[in-house]
C-alpha cells in the first residue's frame, strides 16, 4: 500500500471508532464548556488575585488534556482488541509504515482539534472578563493559543507511544491521568527546580505571559516533545520487535 493509502486507512480507523473519535472531539467539547462555565461565574472574581492572566485563561485545558490523553491512547490500543492487529499488518506489512502513518493521523488530528480548541476557548473565555479581559494583540497571546495547540498533540502522541509499549489504554490512562493530576504537584512541592522538567509543567509553560522557572516557553515546549519522542520511539521498537 502506498503512504497515502495507509494515512487514509489510520483516519477511517480513528473516524469509526467511537472511543477514538468521542475522545477527540471532548478535547474540543470539555475545554470549551469548562471554559464559559468558569469564567462566565468566577472569571474575574479569580482575575483580581490572578499572577498571570494568560495562563489563567487556559485553565479549562487541564481538563482538555485528559481527553487528549485519551484520543491517543485508544487510537492505538484498539489495534490491540480481538487481533486486529494481525489483520492491520496483512494490509500493511511494512510495520515501520503502519506505526509512523498511525503516529502521523493521531498527531495531525490532535494538533489541529487542539488549535481550534485553545483558541476558541481563549476567545470565549476573555469574553467574560470585562477590563480584566485579554486580546490576541496581547504580548504572548497568539504563542499560547498556538503553543497549546502543539502542547495538546504531545500528550496525545506520549499517550499513544506509552499503549504502543504497554497494549492498553486502560493501563495507560491509569498511569498518566493521576500522574498529570496528582504525582506533578506533589513532585513539584518536594523537588523544586526539577519538577520543571516534567511533561507537562515543562508544557505548559508556553501557556504563561511571563516564564517561571528554569524553562522558557519554547524551551519548555522541546522538553515535553523530547519526553513525546521517547514514548513514541519505545512505541516503535515495541511493534517492531514484538509478535502481532
Amino acid at each position: 500500500m502506498s503512504t497515502t493509502a495507509v494515512l487514509h486507512s489510520e483516519w477511517i480507523k480513528i473516524r469509526s471508532l467511537r472511543g477514538s473519535f468521542g475522545s477527540l472531539l471532548a478535547v474540543f467539547a470539555a475545554t470549551l464548556a469548562v471554559t464559559v462555565l468558569a469564567f462566565a461565574t468566577i472569571g474575574q472574581a479569580e482575575a483580581e488575585d490572578s499572577e498571570d492572566l494568560l495562563l489563567g485563561a487556559f485553565y479549562a485545558l487541564n481538563f482538555g488534556q485528559i481527553a487528549a490523553l485519551a484520543f491517543g491512547a485508544t487510537a492505538v490500543s484498539c489495534e490491540f482488541l480481538n487481533g486486529a492487529l494481525r489483520v492491520s499488518l496483512s494490509a500493511v506489512p511494512r510495520r515501520g509504515l503502519f506505526y509512523a502513518a498511525k503516529i502521523a493521523v493521531v498527531g495531525g488530528c490532535a494538533f489541529v482539534v487542539g488549535t481550534l480548541t485553545t483558541f476558541a476557548a481563549f476567545l470565549a473565555g476573555q469574553a467574560f472578563m470585562g477590563s480584566y479581559a485579554l486580546g490576541l494583540g496581547d504580548p504572548g497571546a497568539v504563542r499560547a493559543c498556538f503553543g497549546g495547540g502543539v502542547y495538546l498533540a504531545l500528550m496525545a502522541l506520549f499517550a499513544a507511544g506509552l499503549t504502543a509499549v504497554l497494549r492498553s489504554a486502560v493501563a495507560v490512562l491509569s498511569i498518566l491521568v493521576p500522574f498529570l493530576l496528582i504525582v506533578s504537584f506533589v513532585i513539584g512541592d518536594v523537588a523544586g527546580s526539577a519538577a520543571d522538567f516534567l511533561p507537562d509543567r515543562a508544557g505548559q509553560q508556553v501557556l504563561r505571559q511571563h516564564a517561571v522557572g528554569s524553562l522558557g516557553p519554547w524551551a519548555g515546549l522541546a522538553v515535553t516533545a523530547l519526553w513525546t519522542a521517547a514514548a513514541v520511539l519505545a512505541g516503535w521498537w515495541a511493534v517492531r520487535r514484538r509478535d502481532a
